[in-house]
């Protein structure tokens, strides 16, 4: 195979321009690796049910407040730069339009569960057929293999059996776990490194390769440091005491919201009380880190009264200010979104659909500067390429593809 090469017209190429993957992808992880990819230039193309689609589209919240399935936010984010095909591959006629499309491909991402495309047929052996060097990778929860790989799941499932959750939280309340989807996205991210990674070895050896990705695995990657103090001493990492005897190192309440402070190293004890401004916290009896143990009770009464009075933002700068504190404000979507960083670098870009309107989504995960992270068509509508796909690239006429529409196979 002639592999693709970049012509870039000028100097900021696409650094992904002449990659061709093929999403069998829906709901999160798997449109969240192929995103990476189109968002860097590859040509992604989307396999979604005839009719419904990617499940995602059904996903809260939707623009307007109107259950459209060209406007859950989600799927608007989930899948700028790709173009959107139906297809029912159980059919026999669906499913050799699907090998026809693999045979052209570089990539081709699914994360279905793991029984479900062999029963169909379809094998990454199958698709490989007339295209060796292809590069196939298969996101589930618990990967391809093993007891558990045909189980349920979902994120807080997978956050639960990682180990992950464990550790977050205090020791008085349950364990917690971040919010929304955050165990598909890392799995996405590991997906999209690792069909990367796979490409460099196809373009040194000429050879392609499947690749599994576990959602559980990903997460668990999270513990390097409580699963090695296991192996090592057969400690078990415990959530963090309410009343440690020191400032907090999660989420306080603040008058008007909360912060996170942490102190490391540097500044001894007068010096945070001092920026606290609180004569409480310069009692004797705070002196030393064994009285504030003993006096921890106390202590955290009087840490959470003195936060309580200020304010987020000004604790913010002037912790900034002093070497050894590390303060991080609590923010909500709006002060998310007029944060001076993001501005200056401006991370959030503006993206307009035919369907939900103009708005603008999180920007590029990391920055390229000779190759940078576009936005050059929002989501697609459902079967918005079919035309192109299947009578421009795949030759099929239209009285062809009408009949396949007809038929339920497009």
């Amino acid at each position: 195979m002639e592999y693709p090469q970049p012509v870039p017209e000028n100097d900021l190429a696409a650094a992904l321009e002449g990659i061709k993957v093929l999403d069998l992808t829906h709901h999160v992880a798997g449109p969240y690796c192929t995103k990476l990819m189109a968002d860097f230039g590859a040509e992604v193309t989307k396999v979604e049910r005839p009719g419904s689609g990617d499940p995602a589209r059904a996903m809260p919240p939707f623009a307007g407040d109107d259950p459209h399935p060209d406007k859950s936010l989600p799927f608007l984010y989930l899948n700028t730069n790709k173009r959107s095909v139906t297809l029912n591959f159980k059919s026999d006629t669906g499913r050799g339009l699907l090998h026809r499309m693999a045979a052209s491909s570089d990539i081709v991402v699914e994360n279905f569960r793991p029984r479900s495309l062999p029963a169909m047929g379809i094998t990454y052996e199958s698709l490989s057929r007339d295209n060796p060097e292809l590069v196939m990778v298969s996101i589930s929860n618990f990967g391809q293999t093993g007891p558990y790989r045909d189980y349920e799941a979902t994120d807080i499932v997978e956050y639960a059996l990682s180990g992950l959750q464990y550790i977050f939280g205090s020791n008085e309340r349950e364990p917690l776990k971040h919010a929304f989807s955050q165990a598909q996205y890392k799995a996405g991210a590991n997906a999209a490194s690792a069909a990367l990674i796979a490409m460099y070895h196809r373009m040194m050896t000429g050879e392609g390769q499947r690749i599994d990705i576990s959602i559980q695995e990903s997460i668990a990657t999270g513990l390097r440091d409580t699963t090695l103090a296991y192996a090592y001493t057969g400690q078990v990492k415990w959530r963090q005491p309410r009343e440690a005897g020191e400032i907090p190192r999660s989420p306080v309440a603040t008058s008007d919201g909360h912060i996170v402070p942490i102190a490391f190293g540097g500044p001894n004890w007068d010096s945070i009380v001092e920026f606290l401004g609180s004569e409480e916290l310069a009692d004797e009896k705070f002196s030393t880190p064994d009285l504030r143990v003993r006096n921890s009770a106390e202590l955290d009464r009087i840490v959470t009264e003195t936060f309580a009075a200020l304010e987020k933002f000004d604790l913010f700068y002037r912790a900034n200010r002093i070497r050894g504190l590390i303060y991080g404000v609590v923010q909500d979507a709006s002060e998310l979104r007029e944060n001076p960083q993001y501005d200056h670098r401006d991370y959030f870009r503006e993206v307009s659909h035919p369907v939900a309107g103009t708005a603008e989504i999180p920007g590029p995960p990391l920055n390229m500067e000779g190759t940078p992270w576009a936005v050059n068509s929002p989501a697609p509508t459902l079967g918005q390429h079919n035309r192109e796909v299947y009578c421009d690239e795949l030759g099929l006429s239209a009285d062809e593809l009408a009949r396949l529409v007809s038929e339920g196979v497009v």
